[in-house]
């Protein structure tokens, strides 16, 4: 049986560093759009970065908040104690909190939070590291994207969260890693290979998606992925790398709306000829000839 899909609003660092546009992307996720999660992203970037990427210019000066790229990540970087609050208004307006850790620094604080889920993205679902800290540290559901990553990593991924006893609280995504992705390299059918190859021996399987349009969610859902992940932004033109691969409010609406409905529409005839075919059959085949 196909599970109600969940969807997860990925505001990021959409909120431009500003906890009141925060706030709005996390009241408009859960009262306009229904998402069931919010969630947003921690990093310590001065681990994350050399000291040469640190103090390098951004690649796109239009898209920076800084004069380095470092000063750019700091300034769109909420503290421990901001994510708090986060947590506090998610609560308020009834949709899950969470946030992608980038590193174990940012894993052990975002822990504290005690959150129904944590996210590995794509880019550290190789910190060994930070891997065993949340299967010792953290009993919530840890979600992990499978982009730019070989089908032998993904293996060796799964084997490592079975040994650890903590698979059944995994949720794997097909992902694409690319901001936008075009269709052709959405690759939807990895959903079926993934869910073939791993799907009872994980929690559930979910789809990260970073196109354009929200056509290829829908069938996603048809595909049998139960989590769908989305960028999400207040304004596409807003300065920022990621606002131009994200959903505005109604495009989430629209989205959210449209999984809701093929799930529904995911089962086979309860009967033969169902009770709203009665009226119909009665009325239009009333008069054909008998076989």
């Amino acid at each position: 049986m196909y599970k109600e899909p969940k969807i997860i609003a990925e505001i990021g660092c959409n909120h431009k560093g500003d906890m009141q546009i925060a706030r709005d992307l996390i009241a408009t996720a859960a009262l306009f759009c229904k998402a069931d999660v919010a969630k947003f992203q921690k990093r310590n970037n001065k681990v994350l970065l050399s000291d040469e990427e640190y103090n390098t210019p951004h690649p796109n000066p239009a898209n920076s908040y800084g004069d380095t790229y470092g000063a750019h990540r700091e300034f769109l970087e909420f503290d421990l104690e901001q994510h708090k609050q986060l947590k506090k208004w998610c609560e308020e307006y009834g949709i899950e909190y969470s946030t992608s850790v980038w590193d174990i620094e940012s894993a052990k604080e975002i822990v504290t939070l005690n959150p129904k889920l944590i996210k590995i993205p794509s880019a550290c679902n190789l910190n060994k590291e930070m891997l065993e800290y949340l299967c010792k540290n953290y009993e919530g559901e840890i979600h992990l994207s499978f982009g730019m990553t070989s089908q032998e990593e993904e293996e060796m991924i799964v084997k490592f969260f079975e040994s650890e006893g903590r698979a059944k609280d995994v949720v794997l995504y097909s992902c694409t890693s690319g901001y936008p992705v075009p269709f052709e390299d959405i690759s939807l059918l990895e959903i079926v290979r993934i869910r073939e190859k791993f799907e009872n021996r994980v929690k559930a399987i979910g789809f990260s998606g970073h196109h354009l349009g929200i056509a290829v969610d829908s069938a996603a859902i048809a595909l049998g992925a139960e989590w769908v992940e989305r960028h999400f932004t207040l304004d596409r033109t807003w300065k920022g790398t990621d606002h131009a691969a994200s959903l505005e409010p109604d495009g989430m609406r629209k989205l959210a709306r449209d999984c809701r409905a093929v799930h529904k529409a995911l089962t086979y005839k309860e009967k033969e000829i169902l009770d709203i075919e009665d009226v119909q059959r009665n009325k239009l085949k009333k008069n054909q000839i008998r076989w």
